[in-house]
């Protein structure tokens, strides 16, 4: 049965390729981004041209993660139209670019507010529809520096994707006794088809980073990017990410993997990853909770 998906942060980069291919697997996806009749209307107008040319119910919606009110609207869009919302994708995001110290504090909760509350407001509004279903899946997009190699000069948005890791994996732990799934996609780094670095917020404070720079060998900001660079082969593709995305989502209710990786540069993460989240599960079998692992309900769809 086809799903109705919504996918945050959908411009570009993992959110576009995985909202074109969720659609083109049949699925109803409402991939949203904020301005779209501004700033991202271009986008929103080559997705909606995308789905005429391919017969798809590929849908663009304006949805700022940022804002309570744009999520409520979108939600409630969603389902006046629908009826139902079976998938939630948590991919919005956003990365910066330098030494930790010469990010303002505000700029941190500005990527905390993106990263993390945009995923908490999109829950809020989108978990009592799920709950009255006693079904649904959220899917999160992680990143494998949660737990795999830590560069130096992502310290901001390391800190903000870990933080998204831990809601995601207590999120699903409560949400299992209303037959609600949760996945963690991980995506390793890819250096084409998702623009992260060249997007990449900078620092606020110049002469922080002058004071860095000062001190690191001539070229060591581009001498690390080519050496992140190097780690990922020629022939990783993004798509992988979009492709185990519609893997995940097609699985039948109950049988959905609890976290996926998808790391083209073997950081480490799957290693870790697998040994974090077994010893969660070690842990809750331990003290006599072993039923939070699966989802409890069993909806005939």
């Amino acid at each position: 049965m086809n799903k109705v998906i919504l996918i945050t942060g959908a411009s570009s980069g993992f959110g576009r390729l995985m909202a074109l291919a969720l659609a083109g697997d049949g699925h109803v996806v409402y991939a949203s981004m904020r301005a779209t009749q501004s700033k991202n209307s271009l986008h929103a107008a080559a997705l909606r041209e995308h789905a005429t040319l391919r017969g798809i119910d590929l849908r663009a919606l304006e949805l700022d993660v940022q804002s309570d009110t744009s999520v409520t609207a979108a939600v409630d869009h969603i389902m006046d139209e629908q009826g139902r919302l079976d998938v939630v994708v948590h991919n919005a995001g956003h990365m910066v670019w330098g030494p930790s110290e010469s990010f303002t504090p505000e700029q941190l909760a500005e990527l905390y507010d993106v990263n993390v509350l945009g995923a908490q407001r999109v829950n809020r509004a989108a978990l009592p529809h799920m709950r009255h279903a006693r079904t649904g899946l959220l899917l999160w997009i992680g990143s494998s520096s949660a737990a795999g190699g830590v560069p130096p000069l992502l310290g901001p948005y390391f800190a903000a994707k870990a933080a998204m890791d831990a809601l995601a994996v207590s999120y699903a732990r409560e949400l299992t006794p209303f037959g609600i799934e949760t996945s963690i996609l991980v995506p390793g780094a890819f250096t084409r088809g998702t623009n992260h670095f060249a997007r990449a917020g900078r620092p606020a404070e110049p002469d922080r980073v002058a004071a860095y720079a000062s001190h690191l060998p001539e070229g060591f900001n581009e001498s690390m990017l080519a050496a992140l660079a190097a780690t990922v082969p020629d022939e990783a593709d993004p798509e992988l990410v979009s492709q185990a995305a519609v893997d995940i989502v097609s699985m039948p209710h109950g049988q959905r993997p609890f976290r996926v990786v998808i790391d083209p540069a073997s950081d480490g993460s799957a290693v870790a990853y697998a040994v974090i989240d077994r010893v969660r599960q070690e842990f809750l079998q331990r003290i006599g909770f072993a039923h939070l692992m699966r989802p409890h309900a069993h909806p005939s769809n």
